[in-house]
């Protein structure tokens, strides 16, 4: 059929701007579907096998259907009902070349009951795809926002949320605790996650999520919607308690009173939402130390010891204020440790002052012993801040002879008698990784001080194959956590494994420094 024989068909357009209109979605995406349709309609009747092609006129609503077949190269012919060799198109059409298309105009066919049918449901398929991806399309740049929905039915206790234009999820555990929802109840959510699957998109809602809690304040308060107030942090035990840190960017506004409102409005309407749920809103600070007292409110913080490299800190409270500190369960301190992103170890004063006493005396002991020095020497360099007689054996004699009651006579000496212990201990060292049987292969891989050496061969570790055969968090469990990291375990466990490929010489790890050894030799 010619493009002049084509009937004018303006009730296809009339359709399509309807279900357009309907569904939301562009026209041509609707005029799409129904030319899929009209050309799966037009294969049953000339054969499934074949490429069969409908065009709807974008003025008239004209139909023209076709079949289109694909020139090939002769020795490439796979399918004769959707190829063609290149010898006899080139008859048909002098010039063709291979990949382009010959197409056949069709006549039109009437689609009777099973055609229409068949038509509906490829056009009602098309366009649930076409809307599925314009939600996909809306909802995934709106993940962080709170939607209202009304719960429509219930799946083994989770919520599926009817959004208005989409259908959410709210899973059980993703529900504040004790809190019920009926079939037709309204509910509030934060949208946490937006995932495109073959059946949908699948739009996952929270309401125990931290994000929830920030954006009911940006809600309630204009100062964090405005931006003069910021949210920078909150952890959330739902349904019981939460902590909120926040900061004004506006000197002369208060941010935690600006969030608890007149007579606390602000913060009951946030709580009432959140089914009762406490809030505590502590100023943030950029000084670690000083957040983490704001966070441990309201117990009173007297003394803060910061470890930033594992990101721990040991908080000091007053014996009364210990209960209030650890909170119920374990509550405070673990909500205080989301806020600051630190592992919180909480002692009282008096259990501080004991350990620091009982440390001050093994550090002494161990000077007193390893030096041959009285208790007043020990003492001084205990106080100085010195833990191990190799930082005795590394100082400059300066910076030891500067200490009170020091002089440089007595710093030497302090040095010389370091060093000699540190080589007596290595001597004893190595004549016990001798009588382990520890080869001297593995000492020349270079990884181990004669400390780990010793370690390894009281657990068995004494060849090549026998470290070979571990696995890096064996190697570190026999060494101790602070000897070796899990990069340098595993190039040792690798360099062990060497001779087994094609005779291959193990790799020698570079000399570790005079410090390292020492650490290692101590641990």
């Amino acid at each position: 059929m010619t493009a002049d024989t084509a009937v004018p068909r303006p009730e296809y357009l009339q359709v399509a701007d309807a279900v357009a209109r309907e569904k939301m979605i562009e026209r041509e995406e609707v005029l799409e579907a129904m030319e899929m349709a009209m050309g799966r309609a037009g294969r049953q009747t000339y054969g499934q096998n074949k490429d069969i092609r409908a065009d709807i006129d974008r003025k008239t609503g004209a139909v023209r259907l076709s079949r289109w077949t694909l020139v090939v190269e002769d020795e490439a012919l796979e399918d004769e009902e959707t190829q063609m060799p290149l010898r006899i198109a080139q008859k048909i059409r002098p010039g063709i070349q291979a990949g382009e298309h010959i197409v056949d105009p069709l006549p039109l066919i009437d689609f009777g009951r099973i055609g229409a049918q068949t038509a509906k449901q490829v056009i009602v398929q098309r366009v649930r795809e076409v809307e599925r991806k314009k939600q996909f399309e809306e909802y995934k740049d709106r993940v962080g926002e709170i939607v209202n929905g009304v719960v429509k039915r219930t799946e083994y206790g989770n919520l599926m949320v009817d959004l208005g234009r989409a259908e959410a999820l709210l899973r059980r555990d993703e529900c504040i605790p004790r809190e019920a929802f009926q079939n037709g109840d309204r509910v509030r959510a934060y949208i946490y996650d937006v995932r495109e699957e073959p059946r949908g998109p699948q739009i996952f809602l929270s309401r125990t999520h931290p994000g929830f809690l920030a954006k009911l304040f940006a809600q309630e308060v204009p100062e964090i919607y405005d931006g003069i107030i910021e949210i920078k942090a909150v952890a959330r035990d739902p349904g019981s308690r939460a902590k909120m840190a926040v900061i004004s960017r506006d000197s002369s506004i208060d941010p935690v009173g600006a969030c608890v409102g007149m007579r606390g409005s602000r913060v009951q309407a946030v709580v009432a939402e959140l089914q009762g749920e406490r809030i505590d809103i502590i100023p943030w600070s950029s000084d670690i130390a000083t957040f983490i007292v704001n966070a441990m409110a309201p117990a009173e913080v007297s003394k803060v010891v910061l470890d930033d490299d594992d990101k721990r800190v040991e908080v000091v409270v007053p014996d009364e204020q210990l209960s209030l500190g650890i909170g119920r369960r374990g509550q405070n301190v673990r909500l205080a440790s989301q806020l600051t992103r630190y592992d919180i170890d909480i002692l009282t004063e008096t259990g501080e002052s004991e350990r620091r006493q009982e440390d001050f005396r093994k550090r002494s002991a161990l000077f007193v012993e390893g030096l041959d020095v009285d208790d007043v020497i020990a003492g001084l360099l205990v106080t100085e801040g010195y833990g191990a007689i190799e930082e005795i054996a590394e100082v400059e004699d300066d910076e030891l002879a500067s200490i009170e009651g020091f002089d440089e006579n007595i710093a030497a000496e302090l040095k010389r008698r370091a060093l000699t212990f540190i080589d007596r201990r290595e001597g004893e060292l190595e004549d016990r990784r001798a009588e382990l049987g520890v080869e001297d292969a593995v000492v020349e891989l270079g990884y181990f001080t004669n400390a780990m050496l010793v370690a390894l061969g009281e657990a068995g570790v004494k060849t090549l194959d026998d470290l070979a055969d571990l696995a890096s968090d064996e190697l570190i469990e026999i060494l101790g956590e602070d000897a070796m990291d899990e990069e340098t375990a595993n190039a040792a466990i690798m360099a062990a494994r060497a001779h087994w490929f094609d005779g291959e010489e193990p790799a020698v790890a570079e000399p570790q420094d005079e410090a390292v050894q020492g650490d290692g030799a101590q641990g």
